[in-house]
């Protein structure tokens, strides 16, 4: 079923989509292992590279309940039918700067139903997210340290997503960086 938020308020879409943070769960791994099968069918061939990002994949970190995918494409792809395919499947569409297209299920007219996903499409490219991802994986001290960050943001941008996103952004460059630093050109595409 096809959902549209266009007409809804920011205001609403702030009632209806809270920040949450839970103590982290195994299981979000086999949420991810769903999506990218399902992904795999959906986008065959296209995909030149797919990854589970985001908190939810480090262990031991508080994470909102969403499984974020980085789902890097190939340059040639044509998305109109994908996207079609995706709508169908429940999958509402979203264009945040960053990335060609978003699609974001879990989200209803009356809030979150289900599991939460974010499937970030990106040509295939060197991404912050996989470092800073890495970088927390190896170094847990920095992980608790973000968990704390994040439990002390939820506090103050508990309606407002894209404050609580923005107010995490010095952290996060911060140690993508130094990941970058650690793990130099580890993403960077073979040319």
């Amino acid at each position: 079923m096809r959902q549209d938020f266009s007409n809804v308020s920011k205001e609403r879409l702030s009632e209806l989509f809270p920040i949450l943070l839970e103590p982290h769960n195994p299981g979000w791994i086999d949420y991810f292992f769903i999506e990218r099968n399902f992904l795999k069918s959906i986008f065959g061939d296209n995909i030149v590279r797919i990854n589970h990002i985001g908190s939810s994949c480090v262990p031991g970190l508080i994470a909102k309940p969403t499984i974020d995918i980085l789902l890097e494409i190939s340059q040639e792809i044509d998305l109109s039918a994908i996207t079609e395919t995706m709508e169908d499947e429940g999958y509402v569409v979203n264009t945040p700067k960053k990335d060609i297209i978003a699609y974001l299920k879990g989200y209803t007219p009356r809030g979150f139903e289900g599991q939460c996903v974010h499937i970030h499409v990106r040509y295939y490219g060197d991404w912050d997210e996989l470092y800073f991802r890495d970088y927390l994986i190896l170094h847990p001290d920095v992980a608790r340290e973000y968990g704390k960050l994040k439990i002390m943001l939820k506090e103050k941008y508990t309606n407002d997503r894209d404050g609580y996103t923005y107010a995490k952004g010095d952290f996060i460059r911060k140690y993508s960086e130094y990941a970058r630093v650690e793990f130099s050109n580890r993403y960077t595409p073979n040319k």
